[in-house]
């Protein structure tokens, strides 16, 4: 990629910002792309400032209007803790502790795996347990604006779905193990606008995001194995198209769709097992979509793809990142580095940055030709991915809350 086609990136980036705020999981619209000058090394003047969080978790911070929002769980008492700390110095501005089981779940998952959502008048946060699905909205300040009950939650592996925001309602999407739902309420509310029953009866994990082809309408892309990729009216909840794409061994959707121009990428697997990254696009048909090319060798579980103006950069759980033409899927590089990746990768200006399990970040270059930057420690444990907002980065390790900027 050239720098002027680097250039070009960085422009778009800028204009998709909403005011350079990251309202949800991975940023606007799930993509990943944020707007601050961070630079690949870190000095302790880089290191702004780092606090010690009332709980642990996996979920990541949303920023908006100088303010983290987060999750925070006790993994022995189940209690959850929504919080919310200054941008400037890390300092609680408000918290709010909620009574819940301890349930059985995954190894890698944990209590508050969940990432908020936040616009300019609220915040939302989500977990669930077998008896109560809570959707639970504040205003900036901390005062409680609504409370939502979606019913049981039936999940081996336990919770971890994260909402996203569209127009005036918040989306959650809750495949599970029996009925599940993609879910609409009235931001305003917390009332359900609309439900879409889902026949996949498993547990996926990966967050929707906004997609609208060209000539079309807004559609929420939900993915999971049996079902593969579904596209759903965002204002009505009808099911507009839905493509099985993976395979029939049982698999998990944990990563996360980004959408670029007329493309969907999407990544589902298994530990052990097929992995799958598909990019789709529209197909001859109106309303119908159709396979691009599809990657299966060295991809990605649990991170999610990003897409960076003509190229996808895919970052596997085991550390290999490969740099693919977005619309034949030609590998320009493969290269690997070290670590275990549990959180996907993010990208300000021309530097992607990854966390690995050990809370090891590594900065990669973007472009077509491979170049590790550089390495930090966080010395934490990590499986979160990092917010990029007024020109700051926020990650979230198991136990703290670091910020790190410019010089």
């Amino acid at each position: 990629m050239t720098r002027s086609a680097l250039l070009l990136v960085a422009l778009a980036v800028a204009s998709s910002a909403v005011a350079q705020e990251w309202p949800r999981f991975r940023g606007p619209n799930g993509s990943g792309l944020g707007v601050a000058d961070i630079p690949a090394q870190w000095t302790p003047a880089n290191r702004k400032w780092t606090v010690k969080l009332p709980g642990v978790g996996h979920g990541s911070p949303v920023v908006w209007g100088g303010r983290v929002f987060l999750l925070c769980g006790n993994e022995s008492t189940g209690q959850r803790t929504a919080l919310c700390v200054s941008a400037t110095d890390g300092k609680t501005l408000w918290q709010h502790d909620y009574d819940a089981l301890a349930t059985k779940q995954h190894r890698l998952n944990s209590m508050a795996s969940s990432t908020p959502a936040v616009d300019a008048e609220r915040v939302y946060f989500t977990w669930g347990t077998p008896q109560k699905l809570t959707v639970i909205a504040f205003t900036h300040d901390g005062k409680t604006a609504w409370e939502a009950d979606l019913g049981p939650v039936k999940r081996q592996h336990g919770f971890g779905a994260s909402p996203i925001l569209h127009e005036d309602l918040v989306i959650l999407s809750n495949d599970q193990e029996s009925e599940g739902h993609l879910f609409a309420l009235d931001r305003a509310t917390g009332k359900v606008r609309w439900k879409l029953p889902r026949a996949e009866n498993h547990s996926n994990y990966s967050t929707p995001c906004i997609y609208t082809p060209p000539g079309g309408k807004p559609q929420v892309i939900v993915v999971s194995w049996r079902l593969g990729a579904t596209g759903v009216d965002a204002v009505t909840g009808k099911q507009l198209w839905q493509m099985p794409l993976f395979a029939q061994k049982q698999e998990r959707a944990i990563g996360s769709p980004s959408v670029s121009g007329e493309y969907i990428i999407v990544n589902c697997a298994f530990t052990g097992g097929p992995k799958h990254v598909v990019v789709l696009k529209p197909g001859k048909e109106p309303g119908t979509m159709q396979e691009a090319w599809r990657q299966e060798k060295t991809v990605p579980h649990i991170p999610s793809p990003i897409i960076l103006g003509d190229r996808a950069y895919l970052w596997s759980d085991q550390g290999i990142v490969t740099c693919a033409k977005l619309a034949t899927g030609d590998v320009v590089w493969s290269e690997r580095v070290e670590g275990e990746f549990l959180g996907s990768p993010v990208c300000t200006g021309d530097k992607l940055f990854a966390v690995d399990k050990s809370g090891k970040v590594f900065a990669i270059a973007v472009g077509d030709k491979f170049q590790l930057l550089s390495t930090n420690a966080l010395n934490d444990l990590c499986q979160s991915t990092p917010a990029i907002a007024g020109g700051l980065m926020f990650v979230r390790t198991w136990s703290q809350l670091h910020c790190v900027g410019p010089n």
